[in-house]
């Protein structure tokens, strides 16, 4: 244990170390928020008044709220993914440097390397994602405030999630980096595509029903439906007190893709989580694995 702390401990440091790596994976989310006030902010809002019933007004509170509620969401299910393979730097430079061949010949385990790396990573995304959940809650906060305690504590849960299942997929796909420059065009694959492909940017209810159906399969997908979920929590219970009916409180669920359905079926809160949790888990021990295997041909 004391060796696997003071291998993540190094990987920590060497990332704040880097002041351009560590800057540049704190000033994306904020980018990406004023970004998303800038253009999305708008177009969220134009849907949200459009799925409204003819006639039925709301106060410009509980609107600004629905919308900020689905900005927070779509910047930390991108940034919790996009923010990791940033941080994971730090494997490719080893690479680079040599330093990595090193500990795999020494007599540490290949576990504990791989294991250092992923929680080194795993510790400096949070850090850049509770920065940007802190942001993007204070932006809220000027705008329309309804969330409540349980939705805090449920968001902070959701960051770390997304952050673990970010990192375990960074992870793996680093491991077969060798480069600083494959590095960089796997971030700008992921940066770009990813916000789409898991219903950030544009909601997958938009999309033709095959789509739907391929998107579904995706852990991403529930990952950011349990986001959007805890994010519009209470915008969603003062719709209702202020007397939208729930048939169409629902409707804006589900073209929120809070509602997600697997092939037609509706997929609960629970199944999400464990969708997310189970891909987690496997994606380490995949991850483990190829070092594992790795080492062994060093």
């Amino acid at each position: 244990m004391r060796t696997l702390f003071l291998l993540t401990k190094r990987n920590i440091k060497l990332f704040f170390k880097d002041k351009g790596m560590f800057f540049s994976s704190l000033i994306t989310p904020l980018i990406l928020l004023l970004l998303y006030a800038t253009f999305l902010a708008k177009v969220y809002r134009d849907s949200f008044v459009a799925s409204l019933p003819d006639g039925f007004v709301l106060s410009d509170s509980v609107i600004n709220a629905t919308v900020g509620g689905q900005l927070l969401a779509s910047l930390l299910a991108v940034s919790c993914i996009t923010v990791a393979f940033c941080s994971n730097l730090i494997m490719i430079k080893d690479k680079v440097t040599g330093a990595y061949k090193d500990f795999a010949v020494s007599p540490l385990k290949s576990k504990t390397i791989s294991v250092a790396y992923y929680l080194g990573t795993l510790f400096n995304t949070l850090i850049v994602c509770f920065v940007a959940l802190s942001v993007g809650l204070v932006y809220i906060a000027i705008t329309g405030w309804y969330f409540t305690f349980s939705d805090i504590l449920l968001l902070i849960l959701d960051v770390v999630l997304l952050t673990m299942f970010g990192t375990a997929l960074s992870s793996i796909i680093n491991s077969f980096l060798k480069t600083q420059g494959q590095m960089s065009a796997v971030g700008t694959i992921v940066s770009s595509c990813y916000g789409f492909i898991c219903g950030a940017y544009m909601p997958i209810s938009n999309f033709g029903t095959g789509l739907q159906h391929i998107l579904s399969l995706l852990p991403g997908t529930y990952g950011t439906a349990i986001i959007k979920n805890h994010s519009l929590n209470g915008a969603f219970a003062e719709l209702s007190r202020q007397g939208v009916p729930t048939n169409v409180i629902e409707e804006i669920k589900t073209s929120l893709d809070c509602n997600i359905s697997f092939f037609g079926n509706n997929v609960s809160m629970g199944a999400m989580y464990g969708i997310l949790i189970g891909t987690i888990v496997v994606l380490m021990g995949m991850y483990v694995l190829i070092n594992f295997l790795r080492r062994k041909r060093i």
